[in-house]
């Protein structure tokens, strides 16, 4: 199982950019889709992320990071590979 789990939809441009970043930095993910109308996907979702509206929103280690800009920041400041070990 992937420890990176990224809420998305079908239709959001920043969760694909998010999606092809992880697989360029070599981190495996599974995608959670929210627009399948699964309502188990969609209470995770709120239950996981404390409400969030927007997507993508990201889970590591089953733990809520918050969204693209925040995984950007955990890369470039060099603490997505902490989190990651």
């Amino acid at each position: 199982m992937a420890r990176v789990k990224v809420y998305s939809t079908g239709i959001c441009p920043i969760c694909d950019k998010t999606k092809n970043l992880l697989t360029k930095w070599g981190i495996p993910y599974e995608e959670a889709r929210l627009d399948t109308g699964d309502m188990d996907i969609r209470r995770e979702f709120t239950e996981k992320t404390q409400g969030a509206r927007m997507v993508p929103q990201i889970l590591i280690d089953g733990e809520w990071i918050g969204g693209f800009t925040e995984l950007t920041e955990l890369h470039m400041e060099d603490k997505l590979d902490q989190l990651m070990e």
